[in-house]
């Protein structure tokens, strides 16, 4: 049934959770330092990937689609990914950005009270877990996480949302500051790619900000680096909001 498409399992079972860990997690050990990403986002990441044992957040207008686009190699790489809660996550989105949907597991949002629980148990099974704390995560809960994904060598991805919500900033964060969608001409046309122009931020070698414009999705549907000939660049509509207001979502 593994093999087959993407798994739903009801939250907050645990022991359903634990079976499914015992079932998809990887024969070999974390050896790698980093998990792959798209090379036009390998660029702007200071160690060329997702590396283990961290936590990283995406945030703005497009923060589905670069957190989807985050995961997707790591799925193609034949490595499993969970996504807890996140309803309005689209699985055709998804697939388009490069995720292999049978190698996803999705997790019904579980109660406020067994979020850390359900998470831990995925973090134990999987390269990278998705998510969107239901509410603010204490130092506690944090450090216990932080220490489940670097003895198991995986990834928590926070999809948009507020990164307030953590007691201590994400490892990384990868925002999209401005997109603009191209094929729409005044009164016709239809949405053919999409440029966004991306920042990545953090901690632990990320102190300096990297910024680039990338395709997501180009019109050939990959992802990629905008080539300096192309249309005219994204430009943000209007100053980034303060670190404390939640980001809204669209992307």
């Amino acid at each position: 049934m593994f093999d087959t498409g993407s798994v739903p399992v009801p939250a907050p079972d645990l022991a359903a959770l634990r079976l499914l860990g015992d079932r998809v997690r990887p024969l070999a050990g974390a050896g790698e330092r980093t998990l792959p990403v798209p090379e036009a986002l390998a660029a702007l990441l200071p160690q060329g990937g997702l590396v283990r044992g961290t936590t990283t957040a995406t945030t703005g207008v497009a923060a589905t689609s670069l957190a989807l686009a985050l995961a997707g190699p790591v799925t193609a790489a034949g490595s499993w990914v969970a996504v807890v809660g996140l309803p309005r996550l689209g699985l055709l989105a998804a697939s388009e950005l490069g995720v292999d949907l049978e190698r996803v597991l999705l997790v019904a949002e579980p109660e406020p009270d067994g979020w850390a629980a359900t998470v831990a148990a995925l973090l134990d099974a999987v390269e990278v877990v998705l998510v969107r704390p239901p509410r603010a995560v204490t130092p506690t809960v944090q450090r216990r996480l932080q220490a489940r994904a670097r003895d198991r060598g995986s990834v928590v991805l926070q999809v948009g949302g507020h990164l307030g919500a953590w007691a201590q900033a994400p490892d990384l964060v990868v925002a999209a500051a401005a997109s603009a969608w191209v094929g729409l001409e005044p009164g016709h046309g239809r949405l053919q790619a999409r440029r966004v122009l991306v920042e990545v931020t953090g901690r632990r070698g990320a102190d300096r900000p990297r910024q680039g414009e990338l395709w997501l999705p180009g019109p050939d549907g990959a992802i990629a680096t905008v080539a300096p000939s192309a249309a005219p660049a994204a430009r943000p509509a209007a100053a980034a909001p303060p670190a404390e207001i939640a980001l809204r979502d669209a992307g």
